[in-house]
């Protein structure tokens, strides 16, 4: 089954979470002396829930080759999960939203094209792909939870089996 590719759009994500980007929509206002603009508040940071605090990190992420199999989805329970492109290149975000409390609604898992300058921040229990970079390794900053190690905030759906979940070239 394939996957279609649309455009990452504010409005065609809202359900799985925010787009953060530089645009007219967003509020934005100079700073320092007008040397530079601050695009404010662009997404909704959730990390406190049981005792949890912020992290930034930054995950390097190998390119991948089109097509693909998808292999598993995952989802963070406790908290949203933002990344950011520090490069200007292009990535896949791969979502479906909860069938139920386990498993992911296969039946409408979205595939999105982030153009250059587009990060996601995914909504507390989010179903996701891991990051797929596509056209050389990129690094991307990372605000999520953490936590105690004892928290569980981390459930993997393994795709296999579902029949070949594709992503066309």
């Amino acid at each position: 089954m394939q996957v279609l590719t649309e455009p990452l759009s504010a409005e065609a994500f809202a359900p799985f979470g925010e787009v953060i980007e530089v645009s007219d929509s967003a509020r934005h206002f100079n700073i320092n002396a007008g040397y530079a603009e601050r695009y404010h508040d662009l997404a909704r940071v959730d990390v406190a829930s049981a005792g949890g605090r912020p992290l930034i990190s930054i995950f390097r992420a190998r390119a991948r080759r089109l097509p693909m199999a998808l292999s598993l989805l995952e989802r963070h329970p406790l908290g949203s999960q933002a990344f950011m492109p520090l490069s200007r290149l292009p990535y896949l975000v791969v979502v479906a939203p909860a069938a139920d409390a386990t498993r992911p609604d296969l039946s409408r898992l979205r595939c999105f094209l982030a153009g250059p300058g587009q990060g996601v921040n995914y909504a507390a229990g989010t179903w996701h792909h891991p990051l797929l970079a596509l056209q050389t390794e990129c690094d991307f900053l990372v605000v999520d939870r953490g936590g105690a190690a004892s928290d569980h905030n981390c459930d993997e759906f393994p795709l296999d089996g579902m029949g070949p979940w594709m992503l066309p070239d």
